[in-house]
């Protein structure tokens, strides 16, 4: 169950910047999560903040979705790290993105 806790905030943290650049960009949109990898490195203990920085990524695919390619595919990373700063856990989420009609 741990696991799965980590995983949702890990998730969340990555889809969270492609909603923002649907709405920022005025889009419908279809995402989904295709495929998914994790690597726990070090035992979670106490509060865990998962953060993502892929915003550029994330603008490359959407311009890449605009000017007419069907479906963009690409993969986010989330770090978890503990109160100390270190990392804890590391997952990867493979998204697509789909313009809608």
């Amino acid at each position: 169950m741990f696991w799965a806790v980590q995983g949702m905030a890990a998730e969340l943290t990555t889809g969270v910047l492609i909603m923002r650049a649907i709405k920022q960009h005025g889009l419908k949109v279809s995402m989904l999560v295709l495929n998914n990898r994790a690597n726990f490195s070090k035992k979670a203990r106490g509060k865990i903040i998962f953060s993502c920085n892929a915003e550029q990524k994330i603008e490359t695919a959407f311009k890449q979705l605009i000017s007419g390619k069907k479906t963009q595919t690409f993969w986010l990373t989330s770090k978890g790290l503990d109160q100390q700063g270190n990392v804890v856990s590391t997952f990867e989420f493979e998204w697509t993105v789909l313009l809608k009609n």
